[in-house]
């Protein structure tokens, strides 16, 4: 599936529905640099789930709002609610296995 782009304004409806990750990040940031390609690898392997990116340089509420101090960090939705959330770099394993947590 298709990495989709959030921002302060659409992110409530890019959160509803099924099980949704969505990975905040931003350019200058070196770990977002190498975990971008390993979250675009996931999503093409697991077209049940929707991938989202929120570049933090393009919007400061909702990060603020969900207490985005690192980045980058991945917060998991189910239905527009938060179920966990990670910061840090996560290689493909690390991140395919939670997400099938998540699913579980």
């Amino acid at each position: 599936m298709a990495i989709q782009h959030a921002n302060d304004d659409n992110f409530t409806e890019m959160i509803g529905g099924a099980l949704t990750l969505v990975d905040f990040w931003a350019p200058w940031c070196g770990p977002c640099r190498m975990f971008g390609p390993i979250f675009e690898e996931v999503s093409d392997k697991i077209p049940d789930v929707k991938f989202v990116k929120f570049n933090v340089e393009e919007g400061r509420r909702t990060p603020a709002k969900f207490g985005i101090r690192g980045i980058p960090s991945v917060l998991a939705f189910k239905g527009g609610e938060l179920v966990e959330a990670r910061s840090g770099l996560m290689d493909q394993e690390t991140l395919t296995d939670w997400i099938n947590e998540l699913k579980g």
